[in-house]
This record gives C-alpha cells, structure tokens and sequence, in this order.
C-alpha cells in the first residue's frame, strides 16, 4: 500500500518539521525585505508566505472533505502518481498558481505570516487522526493537478510546502 500508517505518521512529522524550518526562517528574516520583490523578480518572501500557508489551509479543507465523504469516486493521474511517488514536481516544469489561487496571494505581515502558520498546525492537527480511517476511493479536485484522496492531500501539501521552501532559498541568495 503506497500510504501506509508508518507513512502517512512520517509525512506528518515532515509537514510539521517544515512547518517549523518555516517559523524559524520568518524569524530571522525581520522586516526589511519581507515585503519586497526579490532582485531575481517574482514573489515576496511575504507573497511566499501568504501563497502557501493560504493554500495548505485551502488543501486542508479539501482533506477534510474527502475524510468526510464529500468528493468523488474518480482515478488519479498517472504524472500526479509519480509526483506523490517522488515527493517533488517534475524537475525543470514550473507550475503557475491558478488564478483563483493566485488573486488570493497577498503581501502580508511577518505578525500575520505567523498567525498562518499557527492556523495551518492546528488545523492539520485536527484532521491529521481522522486520515488514515478515509476512503481513498473518495476524492477532491486539485485545481491543477486533479483529484486526490485524503492520503494524497497530506502528501501534496508536504510536496508544496517543501517547493516553496526552496523557493525562500532562492529569494534569500538573491539578496545577498
């Protein structure tokens, strides 16, 4: 079985240790330069911020409806099989937030980036027991990459948060 308990228990330890790395990179950021465009162009640390932890909120919501019987019985794509086999995006293939996830990218505080972090934990907290007892045959839509069941939510919201901690990265060398 691909989401095995072991699984699914080590996933949410690496969510929340990313979380955290998160926590700690905000910290030593200060204000200076959260909310201005990087000299390589492109988000914010702010905007970054804002992006992922809005949408690992909106993930979350999408997890709990599948633990809750709310989606549909419909097949996985083979590409996001692979992506969730791997635990990374395609190298090289950079994907655009849809535009209704992008409009809601906003530049933030480091108070409020926090404030999204803590909300983020504790809702994944909540939902994080109630995981391994649902259907997988049950499915939400990604906006992007199609339908996953809870298993795979958890997965892809610990894909993403590590992509866009890549991206901090890259922001952060493109300062100095």
């Amino acid at each position: 079985m691909l989401f095995s308990l072991m699984r699914i228990e080590k996933i949410y330890q690496s969510i929340l240790t990313t979380a955290e790395a998160y926590r700690q990179k905000l910290d030593h950021l200060g204000s200076a330069n959260f909310q201005i465009e990087p000299p390589i162009g492109g988000w914010s640390y702010s905007e970054v911020y804002s992006h992922i932890f809005d949408s690992s909120l909106l993930s979350l919501i999408a997890l709990n409806n599948c633990i809750k019987g709310g989606g549909k019985t419909k097949s996985t794509a083979f590409i996001v099989k692979a992506i969730l086999f791997f635990g990374a995006f395609p190298p090289g293939r950079k994907f655009k937030a849809p535009a209704k996830i992008a409009v809601r990218v906003k530049k933030i505080s480091t108070s409020a980036a926090q404030q999204f972090i803590t909300d983020f934990e504790l809702q994944l907290a909540q939902a994080y027991p109630k995981i391994k007892n649902a259907d997988t045959k049950i499915k939400v839509k990604h906006p992007v990459i199609g339908y996953l069941n809870a298993k795979q939510w958890l997965r892809f919201i610990q894909i993403h948060l590590n992509h866009h901690y890549q991206q901090l990265k890259r922001i952060e060398n493109s300062f100095q």
